[in-house]
């Protein structure tokens, strides 16, 4: 009988590394929204992917980074808690980009987890190999070997599957197996993440926000899906959901530009979110968005705790 694995491997990295990128594409399925603007993760997101011989799950994290808000620390803390609970960390390291300060700062927290939990597996993984040639990539992972100790290093990319200059995230799924321990599955068959579907929705809606909007909106956006529910009278052949969502920013500018001239931007949001939302469901939804200011949620506890941070 052929042994079967099971566990838990972490992705961390800086801001930006290409963590929810790869998720997505061990899964085979968007559990993790993406955006190139900083931060985009903000909870840990569990994505599942079975094989004959193992089931690895997934936590994409928030990137730690030096925080300057209650909420940058609260997501460090997170990120913090959840490389005690996993088998294997796997710190995202992009091929494209030089070795940095945030990238050293996170080898050094490795670097003392290590000595706490001595039984845990390291791995570098360097994300985004086909934007570099095959003398780059060299250069990268003789960079990432001196930056800590690892149990393992492996290049891939997460879009250029099948390339032979570039491992396909396949091989970074055998390697995080390799360091599993023996176990039966944690979670049915068939099934992708474990997040709830309000929050999958409230992603989604904010992954549709980020796009085109400036560089210091990103952070002060929030998303709380307030209602999901099936519309009455409707024949069970055509159901339809209505979904009432919450976007919350921190200044009433930031409010004019998230709504746009006449209500564009927040037009074309809905537009982008009902696609992802109906896709991910299977059913048709009516989206109903309203945006509203909460004043600097990002550094008032109580407000962080309102919108489930």
């Amino acid at each position: 009988m052929t042994e079967h694995r099971s566990g838990f491997a972490a992705l961390v990295g800086r801001p930006n590394t290409g963590k929810s990128t790869l998720t997505n594409a061990l899964v085979g399925a968007k559990v993790a929204i993406t955006s190139n603007k900083p931060q985009t993760t903000r909870h840990t997101i569990r994505g599942i992917v079975t094989r004959p011989d193992a089931q690895l799950v997934l936590v994409d994290t928030p990137g730690l980074h030096r925080p300057r808000t209650v909420l940058g620390q609260r997501l460090n803390d997170l990120v913090r808690e959840t490389l005690t609970q996993v088998d294997v960390v796997g710190f995202c390291l992009p091929a494209n980009e030089r070795i940095g300060p945030g990238d050293t700062f996170i080898a050094r927290e490795l670097a003392e987890l290590s000595q706490r939990r001595r039984h845990a597996t390291f791995v570098a993984v360097a994300t985004k190999a086909d934007m570099v040639d095959r003398e780059g990539l060299a250069a990268h992972l003789l960079a990432v070997q001196d930056l800590g100790e690892w149990d393992d290093i492996v290049p891939c990319s997460a879009v250029a599957q099948g390339a032979r200059s570039y491992p396909d995230v396949s091989v970074v799924a055998d390697v995080f197996v390799e360091h599993l321990p023996l176990g039966p599955p944690l979670y049915p068959d068939g099934e992708l993440t474990d997040e709830p579907e309000a929050v999958l929705v409230a992603e989604l809606v904010r992954e549709a926000a980020l796009e085109g909007v400036r560089d210091e909106l990103p952070h002060s956006l929030a998303v709380v899906v307030e209602e999901m529910t099936p519309r009455a009278g409707r024949s069970p052949d055509r159901p339809l959901l209505d979904i009432r969502v919450e976007v919350y920013v921190e200044r009433p500018s930031q409010k004019a530009i998230v709504i746009g001239r006449g209500g564009s931007h927040l037009r074309d949001v809905g537009e982008r979110a009902r696609a992802s939302i109906e896709a991910m469901l299977g059913q048709q939804i009516y989206l109903d968005l309203h945006v509203r200011v909460a004043k600097d949620w990002q550094r008032d506890p109580r407000a962080l705790a309102r919108l489930g941070f």
